[in-house]
């Protein structure tokens, strides 16, 4: 059986000293840093390796390696390097003691068979993908971190995760982190007692207390703010709560899963995010990917909303389908439910699909204009992120159009077959045949 990589795996890496038997020093969401002196994350016995020699971070492109100003150099392919960025498999000497930086293994686990996961559907690639990491981590006791863009179902993930595990007679109580005032977060988290402060004239249980046997919901966990992630930490090790004003801690039992629509990895990165949380709650860690980054799934979606209402869409096709697949959709999976209910509205209860009054937000077709071009990347990179995004939805949208026939999307082109297969594959659009081992 062929196997996917999973893209929803936080990027890790190793750096082993070469010629020493010594363990390897894992980096991840922290920078890290190398020198001689003990504080220091990879200590090297070298006299020609500084006290605070450098400083090693994960980026876009790579592994970013910083010399902080060291006696002696560090050397890169023959060079002497101030800050530059290294591929994973580079060797870097500090010194005179030669480091490797590897790509630690991520999990691999192949597509799920299921076009859908709880309320979540989808027969993409990326989507069954993503299925089959939720199906293994459900019924554990993992803490389970989401991330994904607003509107692509990070509530319902959470829901799900929570049906499919042996808490799902308890309770699931969500708590949105950006929607409570910083001098009330601890009391809306760990609750209180009458009088622990002015205005408290009752008790306050506190989510986790709410959530005990069952499942707590944090979304937005990127704007908790510090003081209140190292509290969260330290009840997620320790399994008990101590509400303000109380005198004893109380015992919980509560899974988290947490979500957000920021990327906490580089919020670590800038210490606007605690690590050690970040690594706490990424157990297993998800990125739920956009509509328009699967557009492929959108007759999949559409049907599955008309199940839901109890009435048949008819044939899916049409100018309705082609103007939803020229459009951006910033709102995601959420957009297009409330494009649909929307038309519903306008158009009557059952009407089929075909016959739709769809109306879109205008200004937001996919015709180029709509991306957003990330310029915190330099020219080159930022030009083949772009490029990269309009192969794949080009591919994606052609072969849809075409019925999902290889031959004829190929055609339509103006590409060879066998180059069209293959940009399906890379694009993971279709899944790679499994390759016969024998």
């Amino acid at each position: 059986m062929t196997t996917t990589r999973s893209r929803t795996a936080p990027r890790v890496y190793t750096l082993q000293v070469l010629g020493h038997a010594r363990p390897a020093v894992a980096l991840g969401a922290r920078p890290i840093t190398v020198g001689a002196h003990s504080s220091c994350d990879l200590v090297l016995e070298d006299p020609q390796v500084s006290r605070k020699h450098a400083e090693i971070s994960i980026v876009t492109d790579g592994i970013r390696i910083k010399d902080l100003g060291s006696t002696n150099g560090t050397w890169w392919q023959g060079s002497k390097v101030g800050d530059v960025v290294v591929p994973a498999g580079a060797t870097v000497k500090f010194g005179e003691t030669p480091v490797r930086i590897s790509a630690a293994d991520a999990p691999s686990l192949p597509p799920s068979d299921s076009d859908h996961f709880g309320a979540m559907a989808g027969k993409s690639v990326a989507m069954r993908e993503l299925f089959a990491v939720l199906e293994m981590a459900g019924p554990s006791e993992a803490t389970v971190l989401i991330e994904g863009e607003s509107g692509t179902g990070k509530e319902l993930c959470a829901r799900a995760i929570h049906d499919a595990s042996s808490r799902s007679k308890g309770p699931f109580v969500v708590v949105d982190c950006s929607a409570i005032a910083e001098n009330l977060v601890d009391s809306h988290l760990f609750g209180h007692v009458k009088g622990a402060f002015t205005g408290a004239d009752r008790e306050r249980k506190g989510a986790f207390v709410e959530a005990t046997g069952g499942t707590l919901f944090l979304d937005e966990l990127g704007e908790l703010p510090l003081a209140a992630q190292a509290k969260l930490l330290r009840v997620l090790e320790a399994q008990t709560v101590q509400p303000l004003g109380a005198d004893r801690p109380i015992s919980v039992d509560t899974r988290v899963v947490a979500a957000t629509h920021r990327d906490l990895a580089r919020m670590v990165a800038v210490k606007e995010f605690r690590f050690d949380l970040f690594y706490r709650l990424a157990v297993v860690h998800v990125a739920l990917p956009p509509l328009r980054e699967r557009l492929e799934d959108l007759p999949h979606l559409i049907e599955t909303f008309y199940r839901r209402r109890g009435t048949d869409p008819g044939p899916i096709t049409g100018d309705n389908l082609e103007g939803m697949r020229r459009h951006a959709w910033p709102g995601n999976v959420r957009e297009l439910r409330n494009a649909l209910e929307r038309a519903w509205a306008m158009s009557g209860p059952n009407a089929s699909f075909a016959a739709l009054r769809l109306w879109l937000e205008p200004g937001v077709a996919t015709q180029g204009s709509s991306e957003v071009v990330d310029t915190s990347l330099p020219f080159k990179d930022a030009k083949e992120r772009w490029n990269d995004q309009f192969e794949r939805r080009y591919v994606a949208m052609v072969f849809a159009h075409q019925g999902n026939n290889v031959t004829r999307a190929a055609e339509h082109a103006g590409l060879s077959r066998r180059h069209f297969r293959e940009l399906l594959y890379k694009h993971a659009i279709v899944e790679r045949p499994p390759v016969d081992d024998d």
